[in-house]
């Protein structure tokens, strides 16, 4: 009988575990929105680099962190099957300007 519990529970763990590793960035994606009262600063010139297969290219984009503009320069990101990626973007709203983070879609 012990013999028994032990395995259910051994087993019961494992599943749980299985499924707890079971966590993609899609399903990891939280939103969070970023107002700021200034407009951005003009985007800057960056060279892209020559592609990379199974890569795809997001372009610099300016963050804002601790009350000021942060430019976040262009990066290589593993490319998704099946997706396209939309870069970060800030747009106006009122009197102030919305941030809108890239993310993927289908």
């Amino acid at each position: 009988m012990r013999y028994t519990r032990n395995w259910l529970l051994a087993s019961a763990l494992a599943l749980a575990g299985a499924f707890a590793l079971d966590v993609t960035p899609a399903q990891a994606r939280t939103d969070v929105t970023i107002y700021a009262n200034v407009a951005p600063p003009p985007m800057r010139r960056e060279v892209m680099p020559p592609p990379r297969h199974g890569f795809v290219w997001v372009p610099g984009h300016w963050n804002w962190q601790h009350g000021r503009y942060v430019w976040r320069a262009g990066h290589w990101m593993r490319a998704r099957h099946g997706y396209h990626y939309v870069p970060d973007r800030w747009e106006p709203h009122g009197k102030r300007w919305r941030h809108h983070p890239g993310y993927w879609a289908r």
